[in-house]
């Protein structure tokens, strides 16, 4: 078995000591991808918990991609909104990342999250 821990290009860099990604391979590949928030490739955070969910579901997206895994690969999902209202928007959203896929799930409304201006934060488990 190797782990291989990865930040891969189009998400950006980790706020602090984090990967966005583990990556454990032996007879199967599981990757396990950090805590992703609503903060774009340039360092941009989306404005809104709506715009914060689309960019939560890109940097996952690119992510599995950068791994050679897609959206049907995952496994679980940790989902963590800061109000209850992104609750309708989150799960149209996710519809777009996975259609009819249903992975094993977590939905918590928390009180806060690192930074005050982060709003919704995902993370998730995918196997190959």
């Amino acid at each position: 078995m190797s782990i291989t821990f990865s930040n891969p290009d189009g998400v950006a860099a980790p706020g602090s000591r984090y990967a966005h990604a583990a990556l454990v391979e032996g007879p199967h590949r599981r990757l396990v991808v950090s805590g992703q928030i609503g903060v774009a490739p340039d360092g941009s955070i989306a404005p809104t918990g709506e715009a914060q969910i689309d960019q939560v579901l890109d940097n996952l997206g690119a992510i599995l991609a950068a791994h050679g895994m897609g959206p049907a690969n995952i496994v679980k999902l940790g989902v963590f909104l800061t109000d209850r209202a992104l609750i309708p928007a989150w799960r149209q959203q996710r519809e777009r990342l996975l259609g009819s896929h249903a992975p094993a799930s977590t939905l918590l409304v928390v009180a806060g999250l690192a930074d005050p201006r982060f709003l919704v934060e995902v993370e998730a488990e995918a196997v190959a």
